[in-house]
């Protein structure tokens, strides 16, 4: 479980492209600290399990599923990635309930810039559109963030300046792609009420 609250600007140091995965090596000497085999850390908003950890870095293999449905496969070395620990019990939720399991891709399609934060509007697949909605909550690349405004297709989100330097979002440029995780509180509302309503139609 995550917050979407970026803990580290974190770098890819090695790819090793597999028949049907990819081990990725990559730095990050702050969520690496105390890390050890079968610990989680998102990148980029996915979850992932630690192989190897060691000298500020870890190693993590990614299965194809995860390639697939994620913006994984287009990191190479020296791609910069979002890094987040996973939250502990007991610690302040700073962002919103998070899993680290993508529910799609979206791709950057403007940024308008203004003088103290930034509005970036991101292309929605049309299966998640409905779990988005103004001033809900949405995970891109893992970071936690606030809907401004919600269409059938796309949506925007308002950057603040931490945001812009602190994570990859500040680098992002239009036609780049991003990991999109939408709110699993409404999906189980959206399970449970279809559930319901296919009962009371017995």
């Amino acid at each position: 479980m995550f917050t979407g609250i970026v803990e580290e600007l974190g770098e890819v140091t090695a790819v090793e492209k597999l028949a049907d995965a990819s081990r990725f090596r990559l730095r990050g000497p702050l969520v690496t600290e105390g890390a050890k085999h079968g610990d989680s850390i998102a990148v980029n908003g996915v979850c992932l399990t630690v192989v190897e950890s060691g000298d500020g870095e870890f190693t993590a293999d990614v299965m194809a599923e995860t390639l697939k449905r994620s913006s994984l496969g287009a990191l190479d070395v020296g791609s910069r990635v979002n890094l987040e620990r996973p939250m502990a019990v007991g610690d302040r939720l700073g962002g919103h309930i998070v899993q680290g399991h993508v529910d799609g891709t979206g791709t950057v399609l403007d940024r308008t810039p203004s003088e103290h934060w930034e509005i970036v509007k991101v292309a929605l697949p049309a299966h998640l559109s409905r779990y988005v909605v103004e001033k809900g909550s949405i995970t891109v690349d893992g970071v936690s963030l606030t809907v401004v405004e919600a269409a059938a297709d796309w949506f925007t989100v308002s950057l603040i300046p931490t945001t812009l330097a602190l994570t990859t979002l500040g680098v992002k440029r239009p036609g780049d792609p991003v990991n999109l995780e939408v709110d699993v509180i409404a999906k189980y509302v959206e399970r449970l009420l279809g559930a319901e309503a296919e009962e009371n139609a017995k």
